[in-house]
């Protein structure tokens, strides 16, 4: 088992938390109100442009020419995802450029560009890699259902589960297998990011049922 495997091994309870949350249940089954998702995408747009700085200063950080062209097509891909919500922000009206980040989304991008800029290479990959691993799982899962045409979050769902989008996660994987050791900074830093992501979608204002 490499260490990019191991790591997401020990964190599936929180891949679980976060496949089984309300608004990813809203996600999976077409019933989670706009202006919720609204919400969410405005913020994680504001935590991909921050994203995209922790790539930009992993690919600094690179030990080799190698590394330095796979940092670069990750942040490629950042952009290719921001191009997406900036497309739907359109059609609902969404100022992506005044966001306002609400505190989970803060604690989220200040531990990334915290971990960028203060700890070595391999932090920088354990930090980020559940973010993309995390996302192609939940695509994945909620692709194995049949999304219509008409299925409200259609786009979102088929993007994260596309095989662009695996490979993207596998090469972000690759990389913690080159540049992280089996210690336990690493396996903390890992554990963390992947608590900012449910703590994420908590943070979006589901109405109740009740």
């Amino acid at each position: 088992m490499t260490l990019a495997q191991l790591l997401w091994q020990e964190n599936r309870d929180l891949a679980q938390q976060a496949l089984d949350h309300p608004f990813m249940h809203g996600i999976r089954y077409g019933t989670l109100p706009y202006a919720v998702f609204q919400h969410y995408l405005a913020q994680d747009a504001f935590f991909l442009n921050a994203y995209a700085r922790a790539y930009a200063l992993a690919l600094v950080y690179a030990p080799d020419t190698q590394g330095m062209r796979d940092f670069y097509e990750l942040l490629s891909g950042v952009f290719a995802e921001l191009t997406l919500h900036e497309r739907n922000a359109k059609g609902w009206d969404i100022d992506l450029t005044q966001v306002v980040p609400d505190t989970a989304t803060l604690a989220y991008t200040d531990f990334l560009l915290a971990t960028a800029t203060l700890r070595d290479i391999g932090e920088i990959c354990a930090a980020m890699t559940p973010c993309m691993r995390l996302y192609a799982f939940l695509g994945q899962m909620l692709a194995f259902q049949e999304v219509t045409e008409a299925h409200p979050y259609r786009d979102w769902i088929h993007t994260y589960a596309a095989p662009e989008f695996e490979a993207l996660a596998v090469r972000l994987e690759t990389l913690l297998d080159r540049y992280a050791s089996d210690i336990p900074p690493v396996h903390t830093t890992y554990r963390r990011a992947m608590q900012l992501e449910v703590a994420f979608f908590s943070a979006q204002a589901i109405p109740s049922t009740s």
